[in-house]
């Protein structure tokens, strides 16, 4: 008999009744869950929607589009889009470049890698500009320059606050030097705000580098991050390669930025609501008359 013991088709039946049988196989649907590239743990995506977005285990803040920030920001039914119909060109009739926004216009559903409007937070109005990483990963050429420098000058004519939620990769580089003049209009269109006595709050969110955190990202005059979001000119990279020294973990943090002074405050994200009322409400801003 111990010859046979190695006879396994005669002496070993395998039923594979469990493996066909789908009742016994965990029912888990494809896209709904994701890993936490923080924590690394997997999570629901229902749950990580009811939480604003934010890692239930480490506290991580996903990207977010800007329509997502709107319904999370403004009061029900408020938001009013402007300046939809400023649409991105071909300046420098870059090559592939109209190819790559339509495969950005279906992707993220957006025109350009801005909204901007109006909206009411607890009826306290307040015209805003949403900036969205989906759409070529938030870069800022002529037409998000231009829609943002326009609410702005609304928001100056209509005397009401800004706000402006920044998410940037910096500037557009197939738009080269009209992309960098943004800096410049922009910048000089707050400036014609702040004159005007208005409150401008500037909420950074990740990442926000390049021109658009030399601009108006960090011309708030009040300055808010999200949790870790990345906050910087040039890449660590770089100025590593320039300087030849090794920069701190924590550099170009919002952590490290609001320790230095160069932002006012962190706020999570499920308390940024309440904290933009607070900070309208103390600086006099007034209930939107009906």
């Amino acid at each position: 008999m111990l010859k046979n013991l190695f006879r396994k088709r005669e002496y070993v039946t395998v039923s594979t009744r469990n493996l066909e049988d789908s009742s016994h196989t965990p029912n888990i649907p494809n896209g709904k869950w994701t890993n936490c590239p923080k924590c690394k743990n997997i999570l629901y995506k229902e749950d990580l929607d009811r939480n604003y977005k934010v890692c239930i285990g480490c506290g991580h803040h996903f990207s977010i589009s800007a329509k997502n920030r709107i319904n999370q920001i403004f009061d029900k039914n408020t938001f009013v889009e402007l300046f939809k119909e400023i649409e991105t060109k071909n300046p420098l009739s870059f090559e592939g470049y109209e190819d790559k926004l339509e495969l950005n216009q279906a992707k993220s559903g957006l025109k350009e890698a801005v909204i901007t409007g109006t909206g009411e937070i607890n009826s306290l109005k307040v015209a805003t500009a949403i900036m969205d990483s989906n759409f070529m990963m938030g870069s800022m050429g002529c037409a998000v320059g231009e829609k943002i420098t326009c609410i702005v000058e609304y928001a100056t004519k209509n005397r009401l606050p800004l706000i402006i939620f920044t998410a940037s990769g910096g500037a557009r580089m197939q738009e080269g030097i009209f992309s960098l003049m943004q800096m410049a209009k922009t910048s000089l269109a707050i400036s014609k705000h702040n004159e005007a006595g208005l409150l401008y709050i500037s909420v950074i969110t990740h990442p926000t580098t390049g021109g658009v955190t030399a601009s108006f990202a960090m011309e708030g005059d009040i300055i808010i991050s999200e949790p870790n979001a990345v906050i910087g000119f040039a890449g660590r990279r770089v100025i590593e390669n320039t300087i030849n020294e090794k920069l701190p973990e924590d550099f170009q943090s919002a952590e490290f930025a609001l320790e230095k002074g160069f932002i006012d405050s962190i706020v999570k994200r499920r308390d940024l609501r309440n904290y933009l009322y607070k900070v309208l409400k103390l600086h006099g801003v007034r209930e939107n008359a009906k």
